[in-house]
């Protein structure tokens, strides 16, 4: 057929993780338009020589208002408690400007590595009103070229005991937060905090995105609440469990039942390798626990799950270079996870975190916008065994990014 003028950009030669051989993919009006062998066109081409393309990564869930924080305070912190305090102690002092050129350092990290979707948490409290608030706002709109930013708005510190921060979080649902998250573990009274998120969410039709059970002392939880909230509220599907670290600490028949329990309700789990191993079992003196709860295998129990960022370079944790590519790879190290399982860790930074975020729009399928990325590697198997460069990104048929190979200089020229 005659497709001269059909397409503004063709990838020649990808390989997907879905076809057996290489194809074409052809663009036009900022979505993909045609998948198939040998496409017959003319119009701007790129050679991608048989490397892996990937619709990007989904980060979901990641800080951008408290990240890079190194140096502002001493980070010899040994609990999940005393970062925050860590935290709460600065934002008094956070101003827009400051949150939106540390989120942006990070946001900017996160393209060239070939994150496309992220959904970030935002804190929403007395201290920090919600300066950080229209921060993330802004980021949200100036780097719509090259990413799309979901807003998550909680309160990191308590509700049902800190006064004002209710008031804030319907301020900041009515003007842009897209999902409600929670901490119920920092409020004197957990479940309540649950009812009221749940409430807000209902309120607003949002998704809910909770920090929950984050230590590793398996006596006592608030998933059941949450399970329960869930169907109380005909919430399936819509709710999802970050850290969720006490699963890791739980015997296996316990695991299996909580594994079921949340199968059944719908509640997805987000594991944040870096942040749950730097804080969980710092107290042991020998064979320290991982506190890794290991998500590939509540996948195939029935749980949707993802690995993301969370925290970068602050108390929680003082690391990271918003990899998701980096992250997978560390979280199959830490999980022990077989060669045979890389496609599945692979999964927990693309597929599964896109369905999490309730996306309708991801992946590499006619109709869908053109967001890629091509990885200088030929299959998911090897993109977490390697490591490989992500060579070049595209938002809506655009490029935003090329990284170029590095070259040797022999002595031998």
């Amino acid at each position: 057929m005659n497709t001269k003028s059909a397409f503004d950009l063709i990838f020649r030669n990808a390989r997907t993780r879905t076809l057996a051989t290489p194809v074409d993919i052809g663009v036009a009006g900022g979505r993909i338009v045609a998948i198939e062998p040998r496409l017959a066109c003319e119009g701007p081409e790129i050679e991608v020589d048989g490397r892996l393309a990937l619709p990007g990564f989904v980060d979901s869930h990641i800080h951008l208002d408290k990240a890079c924080l190194l140096g502002r305070c001493a980070h010899n912190h040994g609990s999940v408690s005393e970062a925050i305090a860590a935290v709460a102690a600065m934002k008094r002092d956070f101003t827009v400007e400051d949150v939106y050129a540390r989120g942006a350092r990070v946001i900017e990290r996160a393209i060239v590595h070939g994150t496309t979707r992220m959904r970030t948490h935002v804190e929403i409290d007395p201290r920090i009103a919600l300066r950080g608030f229209e921060a993330i706002k802004a980021l949200k709109r100036d780097y719509a070229w090259a990413l799309d930013l979901s807003i998550c708005v909680f309160p990191q510190e308590g509700l049902t005991n800190d006064p004002g921060a209710e008031e804030l979080l319907i301020a900041a649902l009515r003007d842009g937060g897209e999902v409600i998250g929670g901490c119920p573990y920092m409020d004197t009274d957990p479940n309540a905090h649950l009812e009221k998120i749940f409430d807000l969410a209902q309120q607003f039709d949002i998704d809910v995105d909770l920090h929950l059970d984050f230590d590793l002392d398996p006596s006592w939880c608030h998933l059941e609440e949450v399970c329960r909230q869930t169907e109380r509220r005909n919430y399936e599907g819509r709710v999802a469990i970050g850290h969720a670290t006490k699963l890791s600490a739980l015997p296996p028949d316990r695991l299996k039942a909580a594994t079921a329990r949340l199968a059944k309700s719908g509640v997805a789990v987000t594991v944040l390798p870096a942040t749950d191993l730097y804080l969980m079992g710092r107290d042991a003196t020998h064979n320290s626990p991982r506190g890794l709860t290991v998500a590939h295998r509540l996948v195939e129990d029935g749980v949707l799950c993802s690995v993301a960022t969370n925290n970068v370079l602050n108390p929680f944790t003082p690391f990271g270079d918003a990899s998701l590519l980096r992250m997978a790879n560390f979280y199959a190290n830490v999980a022990q996870a077989g060669v045979s399982d890389f496609d599945a860790c692979l999964d927990l930074v693309t597929e599964l975190p896109a369905r999490l975020m309730n996306l309708r729009d991801y992946g590499i399928a006619p109709g869908n916008p053109a967001d890629l990325i091509i990885l200088d590697t030929d299959s998911g198997t090897n993109a977490i065994a390697e490591l490989p460069d992500v060579l070049m990104g595209f938002k809506n048929g655009r490029k935003v990014f090329e990284r170029r190979k590095p070259t040797l200089f022999s002595p031998r020229g």
